[in-house]
């Protein structure tokens, strides 16, 4: 077996020229040097593919590094207890990497100037110690290796540049598992620069929408009934002038501006694993919508690279199946409690821990049922309960002996089974990110009432549009909350970053 030995010494690195840190006491002027250092480290990678793929001629390793900004506190003063995030426990060095500085201005923006005024201390931004991976520094939807062209065929492309690392992209801060080393910095923000590119990756690539049109509020749904309903919805509003949004994306990234009737651009003709549609805002407090069909593992892989783009909320909005003689198909089911037999998660959040309900969101959707229904009050109980909700991993659990699923679900009381929320509503939980279940009933069961074709296309007509449109008012009324309100202190653990 032949095997190929770099020509380059370990050593022969050729990067940008270091930059001196920097500190501001202005967080948009710091988010300025945040976006000028980015820019500049990652033209230096493209530059340098650029010209190697041309030339073939090879004089080293390229590298550039993320930028970085960082604070350092003496005090143990107390900041506003009333905020969840914006800043630090304890004094110390705080420090996180920084990627797509532009996409996250607004954030960066924010997180930093709560930091200034709750410590009154200033930032610093520096280039960091953490290569920039070459196919990260393209942005989405790039294929690296495929733009090489023979001058670099037989050259493997880590003897000359970085790719990506998953020791650097790893959850273990979001986790709370993170332990820095002696002497080193603690973490500013929840997710590093790797873990962060890589997932923006991956959201093009499952959802075939640029992380730039997310918004702000998020929808799932596990059925595509939901889909065309909202692209109806969202297209008749462009084409009445918007209704104060001011764009409708479909995957393709093909954009409906507000006053046409037509998308700028053609549909694409294969859809992405989980489809994202996005009604969007300037200031991105707009809907998005993903479809991540049926299932855990859909739903963990979804929230967890849209998790990196910092959501103020997202919701379930799906079916399940009733469990309970009482209820009827089309009757709705508002979470405030789950059991977790998903386990995709398991490794990351034990099932002992709970989940709790965030009134925020309870009061947001049961609101919305009772203003799009007509129902207030004790008349609601007709057509809506609140209790556990059990997600399962086994589609087909009612084939097997139900002695044993049936016990655990009658002594959890649930009153719902699905495939998706108590995942969803986990990976809220362990991301900081605000979270909510309305599902409606679409089978029985327990009780003789399968989800068959016919059945199923009568409620699906009747019912789908209804659902969504509750779904919708209770994200408007969550997006008119103000942000410190709807990010809960519960969702904080012992030891936080400062960012939210």
């Amino acid at each position: 077996m032949n095997t190929r030995i770099s020509p380059f010494s370990p050593l022969s690195y050729i990067s940008p020229s270091a930059v001196e840190p920097q500190a501001f006491d202005n967080a948009e002027a710091a988010v300025d040097a945040l976006t000028a250092l980015y820019e500049r480290n990652t033209k230096f990678l493209i530059d340098s593919f650029g010209a190697l793929a041309k030339s073939g001629t090879m004089t080293g390793r390229y590298r550039a590094f993320y930028p970085q900004v960082s604070i350092e506190t003496t005090s143990f003063g107390h900041a506003d207890s009333r905020l969840s995030y914006g800043h630090v426990a304890a004094p110390g060095i705080y420090t996180t990497t920084v990627t797509r500085p532009k996409l996250f201005r607004h954030y960066l923006i924010e997180q930093l100037d709560l930091l200034m005024r709750n410590h009154g201390i200033p930032v610093t931004v520096s280039e960091s110690t953490t290569p920039i991976p070459l196919h990260f520094a393209f942005g989405e939807g790039a294929h690296v290796e495929a733009s090489a062209g023979h001058a670099m065929a037989d050259i493997p492309m880590r003897d000359l540049f970085d790719t990506p690392d998953l020791t650097n992209t790893d959850d273990l801060i979001a986790n709370g598992e993170y332990e820095a080393p002696a002497g080193e910095p603690a973490p500013l923000a929840p997710f590093t620069a790797q873990r962060i590119d890589y997932s923006l990756a991956r959201l093009s690539h499952y959802t075939a929408t640029g992380a730039e049109h997310f918004q702000n509020f998020v929808l799932f749904t596990n059925y595509q009934f939901y889909i065309d309903e909202f692209a109806a919805w969202a297209r008749k509003l462009m084409a009445e002038g918007g209704g104060g949004y001011t764009a409708f994306v479909e995957p393709g990234n093909v954009i409906t501006l507000a006053g046409k009737d037509t998308p700028e651009t053609t549909p694409i003709t294969r859809m992405p694993q989980m489809p994202a549609y996005h009604l969007k805002k300037d200031d991105h407090s707009g809907i998005t919508l993903v479809n991540i069909g049926v299932g855990p593992s859909n739903a963990k892989t979804a929230t967890d690279h849209i998790a990196v783009l910092r959501p103020h909320a997202w919701l379930m909005v799906g079916h399940c199946a009733g469990l309970r003689n009482s209820q009827r198909l089309g009757d709705y089911v508002l979470a405030h409690a789950y059991v977790r037999e998903d386990h995709v998660l398991d490794d990351d959040l034990p099932v002992w821990v709970p989940i709790p309900a965030l009134a925020e969101v309870q009061q947001a959707l049961e609101s919305a049922v009772e203003e799009v229904t007509g129902y207030e009050g004790f008349e609601l109980k007709r057509i809506m309960r609140t209790g556990t909700v059990a997600t399962i991993d086994n589609r087909n659990w009612e084939l097997r002996d139900q002695r044993g699923p049936v016990k655990r679900l009658s002594q959890s009381r649930a009153i719902a089974l699905d495939m998706e929320s108590a995942t969803i509503a986990a990976n809220g939980f362990r991301f900081r990110v605000p979270y909510g279940t309305l599902l409606c009933v679409s089978d029985r069961p327990l009780h003789g009432e399968l989800k068959l074709p016919g059945m199923a296309t009568a409620f699906y007509r009747t019912q789908v549009s209804q659902h969504l449109q509750i779904g919708i008012r209770a994200v408007q009324k969550l997006a008119a909350m103000p942000t410190e309100t709807l990010h809960s202190r519960k969702l904080r653990s012992f030891y936080e970053t400062a960012f939210q």
